[in-house]
């Protein structure tokens, strides 16, 4: 008989994000005969159906809704005031889904609000297992700060899981801090290899003259992506450099005017959002991956480059030390990348030119990277560690 997961999550498609795209990656992969998944989720859009089956997920969405919203709506104030209410009202909704379905186990996405629901849930039905996902990308220090009047309560998001999966080493160790003393397991997010890897065809989207070489970014456009540090870069290195920003963010205004300060307005391209099956067709068209990250729990954004065969440029903060290692700073390891300090523009613009004057160690790394992600960070393998590790572990 099939065991019935129930997800808490404050967000699905179609808004989507690297927690998000990993739930429908992993889920899909999942037959339905062995696990099958409802979730609780916000709605945000009054057009998007209260309940509609994606994949092998039953969706139930919940909420104050707007008309025609996008994920740059969703830091209006009514939106805020959904994520507040988010742990009661899931909490409610939970327990009579659970009525009526039965659940084996619940699953987290992400110590916030979410987190909080689960757990309200778990007081409720302490005889639920319950599985956390740490997929958190801002910077630890920061996560603790925001949520410091509620720190006793946010512990224990950690403290009442049954198991915890982490996406990188660094969050493990946040799970740690946190408290938990139970069984951690390493799963990393993933990319959909064949997706990402295969040639593209059709009329080409950057309309690139010969010469040029397109630095890209996907990217949400906030301080912690250090996206202005690419920018200041640019000012160093020689006009037929360009920068292509894929994402939206409350930082675009910001970045722009950065960009005309700095005189290379017409080398930064904003593309603003771009679908998932999009994001392709720049990598292939584009020369080099690069984001300057001040902190990662894991980085979607580079491996899904390192498989479209673009050689990337990262720092090892967070989960981004998991998988890119550089030729000078890992020695002992098959170079995947090359890496940058945080806030060195300098050192951008220096390994940006590394890159283009030696073709060979570039065409080294690009093969390191495409034949590590092919093995290691494939949705398929991933999926099959979640249901053999993770939710054998929970549901036993």
């Amino acid at each position: 008989m099939s065991k019935k997961v129930l997800i808490f999550s404050l967000a699905y498609h179609p808004f989507v994000g690297g927690a998000e795209v990993a739930m429908k990656e992993i889920t899909d992969r999942i037959d339905s005969d062995d696990i099958s998944f409802d979730m609780v989720t916000l709605r945000f859009d009054r057009a998007l159906p209260k309940v509609e089956m994606l994949g092998n997920i039953t969706v139930h969405r919940i909420g104050f809704t707007t008309r025609k919203t996008d994920v740059s709506d969703l830091s209006k104030p009514i939106h805020k005031l959904n994520k507040l209410l988010f742990p009661i009202w899931s909490t409610v909704v939970a327990s009579r889904l659970h009525r009526k379905n039965k659940y084996n186990g619940i699953w987290a996405m992400m110590a916030n609000y979410a987190g909080f629901g689960a757990l309200f849930f778990k007081v409720m039905h302490p005889r639920v297992p319950y599985l956390l996902t740490l997929q958190e990308g801002d910077p630890i220090e920061y996560i603790k700060k925001k949520v410091r009047f509620a720190r006793p309560l946010f512990r224990r998001i950690f403290t009442r899981a049954d198991v915890i999966q982490v996406i990188s080493s660094h969050l493990g160790r946040f799970a740690r801090d946190m408290g938990y003393k139970g069984s951690i397991e390493i799963v990393p997010n993933a990319v959909n290899v064949r997706l990402f890897s295969q040639k593209q065809s059709g009329e080409k989207i950057l309309h690139k003259k010969e010469g040029d070489v397109y630095l890209v970014t996907t990217s949400r456009l906030v301080t912690k992506n250090a996206l202005d540090d690419v920018i200041n870069a640019l000012a160093l290195l020689s006009e037929n450099i360009h920068f292509v920003i894929l994402g939206i963010g409350p930082d675009e205004e910001k970045l722009k005017k950065l960009a005309r300060i700095k005189k290379v307005e017409g080398r930064v391209h904003f593309v603003g959002q771009v679908s998932y099956e999009d994001i392709p067709k720049y990598l292939h068209e584009s020369d080099i991956f690069i984001r300057p990250s001040l902190s990662e729990g894991f980085g979607n954004s580079f491996v899904e480059a390192m498989a479209a065969g673009v050689p990337v440029i990262a720092t090892q903060k967070g989960g981004i030390a998991d998988f890119l290692f550089d030729p000078d700073c890992n020695p002992d390891k098959p170079p995947t990348g090359r890496a940058v300090q945080t806030r060195d523009p300098e050192g951008i613009a220096h390994q940006i030119e590394r890159y283009l004057n030696d073709t060979n160690v570039m065409e080294e790394i690009v093969s390191n990277a495409q034949k590590m992600v092919a093995e290691k960070y494939d949705w398929g393998i991933i999926a099959q560690d979640m249901k053999e590790r993770v939710f054998k572990s929970l549901l036993s």
